[in-house]
């Protein structure tokens, strides 16, 4: 073969190469064509939505709109004469745009991020007019959060990518996040695909989100009224450990959070601690009385003082707010007397109360928080000094946490066992299989069920008038209660703070059959008082008194009332807007939230409750584009 021919060969070797290539390329572009909207959607998904444990939906997935500027597209002498109306339909600085534009450096940059729909309609309107060459509007998946504050703490947010960046949002981060769904299966067992978004599992709180509003609505007012500069409220069932309400203010709206204060989005509840005060008494006493040390019925001579001489002459003295006489346990608690409870910590070796405190979980993360959740601190019996054993047992050189000292009331409610505490109750997929179904997990028992019932008939009388626990009272309701009052550590002086404070109220009910803890602190008040008692204990009766609103708990000298158990109620219909605008007078919010889904129209929702307040009227004509704005009260 001549190498003239050889390179003929060649040529049209490669050319037939060149030739298949563009084909199967054209094959596969024709076969995509159809499914070219579906393959966008399914690069980028939805994240699976947050709802209460009643369905209620706290997060959810929206439309959201980034506007960059792509240099090249744009004429300089048209273009920076349009910035200042660009800027002021986005609500941001002209002098921003202007310093990106003039930079030079790129070509493609963001002007703004996460936008709603109705920030970017006016850049729309405007660009169909030929204005703004250059600037891109690009949907992405964004968050939306429908009541705005409530349980801000625990819920989180989202940040660059729709990824979690703080609370459930980035606990759960991979659960929540886009996946693929499940293909349709035919009779004859051939597999077809659905073309259904990619979506993320749907999480399922614990809390109740009336409860949670509620309980937010009691603390905000003694938030305001004490001059705090914070009020956790949290209430759990005793049963299952599953947190109803996980409330500490001030909070912060989800929907703007980039806005907020960063103390405020600090979620204190499961990342600070501090010394608890008397509170912590229920856990040092039923320690105590669980070695069999003491009894119910042991006398302790409460006159005003614990004092201790050391072999070296050394004196320790922890002083009372009063002088008692002679009390049993459940007069030590009533009194809240701290030489009682340091009379009862000299029956027992050291090494006996750290182990049992330590095994009602302080010192240890509980796991129900945040990944930097605070463990508190429990030193080890051999970093005590002397009086550390009665400083402990009255709740001071020790740290808990909010979450620690709930939960371990309620191994004290419960009978003696530890639960692990959770805030999310289910995890399904978008296509409705259960990954996850919470039930009481077990952690170890702490105390025998003799002492858990001894200690709450004990904290019964707290209670009582005679008892520091009165004022949370409610009526016809049997309730087991502690209060605290602990000086907090000055922060430049490491000693006690002549005026900083943290005054708590924790309350059991009903002390016969036990179901709810709720636990109160407030933060540094600087109100009238600082003690427990007189501002936390209140404030625990209000708390007290929302829970029974939303769960069925038996009282004292109510009336028995018997029927059917059917109760019908009205079922509330999806919002819809057709041709006219309705009249949406009297709509939750919840029923409003398909609407925001709407692309083909513009909807802002403000204020939480019902609908007080549309624009347009109803009996507007509705056309493409339409602005529609509800406030709610």
């Amino acid at each position: 073969m001549s190498k003239k021919n050889g390179r003929l060969i060649s040529f049209l070797a490669i050319i037939a190469i060149f030739a298949g290539l563009i084909v199967a390329r054209y094959f596969q572009l024709a076969l995509a064509h159809d499914d070219k909207n579906f393959a966008q959607q399914d690069l980028r998904g939805e994240r699976g939505q947050i709802v209460d444990r009643n369905g209620h939906v706290l997060a959810m997935d929206v439309p959201k709109y980034n506007v960059s500027i792509w240099r090249p597209n744009t004429k300089p002498e048209t273009f920076v004469g349009e910035i200042p109306e660009l800027a002021r339909m986005l609500g941001i600085s002209p002098q921003e745009i202007e310093a990106k534009y003039h930079d030079g450096s790129q070509n493609y940059f963001y002007i703004a991020k996460r936008c709603s729909a109705e920030q970017v309609q006016p850049v729309k309107d405007a660009q169909k007019q030929g204005k703004f060459k250059g600037v891109q509007v690009d949907e992405i998946s964004g968050r939306l959060y429908p009541e705005g504050e409530l349980a801000s703490h625990l819920i989180g947010f989202t940040g660059e990518g729709n990824k979690g960046l703080d609370g459930i949002e980035i606990k759960y981060d991979e659960d929540l996040s886009p996946k693929p769904r499940k293909t349709k299966v035919t009779e004859d067992y051939s597999t077809i695909s659905t073309q259904k978004t990619p979506k993320g599992n749907t999480i399922t709180l614990t809390i109740d989100a009336n409860l949670q509003f509620m309980i937010e609505d009691i603390v905000r007012k003694a938030l305001t009224d004490n001059k705090a500069d914070n009020v956790i409220g949290l209430v759990m069932d005793v049963k299952s450990a599953e947190i109803l309400a996980y409330v500490a203010e001030p909070g912060f709206d989800l929907n703007s959070y980039m806005d907020s204060d960063e103390k405020a989005r600090r979620d204190i509840i499961s990342l600070s601690s501090y010394e608890p005060g008397s509170v912590f008494k229920i856990f040092s006493m039923a320690s105590i009385l669980d070695t069999g040390a003491i009894t119910p019925d042991t006398i302790f001579d409460c006159d005003g003082s614990y004092r201790r001489t050391l072999p070296n002459g050394q004196k320790i003295v922890i002083k009372d707010l009063g002088v008692y006489g002679k009390q049993n346990m459940a007069g030590i608690l009533a009194h809240s007397s701290n030489a009682g409870v340091g009379y009862a910590s000299d029956r027992i070796s050291e090494t006996d109360l750290y182990e049992r405190l330590k095994a009602f979980g302080f010192g240890s993360k509980t796991g129900v928080g945040l990944s930097g959740e605070n463990p508190g601190s429990l030193k080890p019996p051999e970093k005590w000094s002397a009086r550390s054993k009665p400083t402990i047992a009255i709740g001071q050189e020790v740290t808990v946490t909010a979450l620690q000292m709930i939960t371990a009331a309620s191994a004290v409610a419960n009978g003696g066992i530890l639960l692990r505490p959770t805030t999310v109750k289910r995890i399904e997929t978008a296509d409705g299989d259960l990954l996850y179904n919470h039930g009481p997990e077990q952690v170890r028992r702490v105390i025998s069920e003799q002492t858990a019932k001894q200690m709450l008939a004990a904290l019964e009388t707290v209670s009582s008038m005679e008892g520091t626990g009165w004022r949370a009272k409610v009526k016809d309701l049997r309730m087991g209660v502690k209060t605290g009052t602990a000086q907090m550590i000055d922060p430049k002086t490491h000693a006690y703070s002549d005026t900083d404070y943290i005054a708590s109220t924790l309350g059991i009910f009903p002390i016969e059959d036990p179901k709810i803890v709720v636990y109160i602190v407030i933060v540094k008040p600087k109100g009238a008082s600082y003690l427990g008692g007189q501002i936390a204990a209140p404030v625990l009766r209000e708390a007290t008194e929302a829970v029974l609103s939303c769960i069925d708990i038996d009282r004292e000298n109510s009336p028995l009332i018997t029927h059917s158990n059917v109760v019908s109620l009205p079922q509330q219909q999806e919002a819809q807007i057709g041709s006219q605008m309705p009249d949406l007078t009297g709509y939750p919010k919840q029923a409003l939230i398909p609407l925001l889904a709407r692309k083909d129209i513009s909807v802002s929702i403000s204020g939480n409750g019902y609908v007080k307040v549309q624009d347009p009227p109803p009996g507007v004509a509705v056309t493409p584009g339409m602005k529609i704005s509800l406030t709610l009260e």
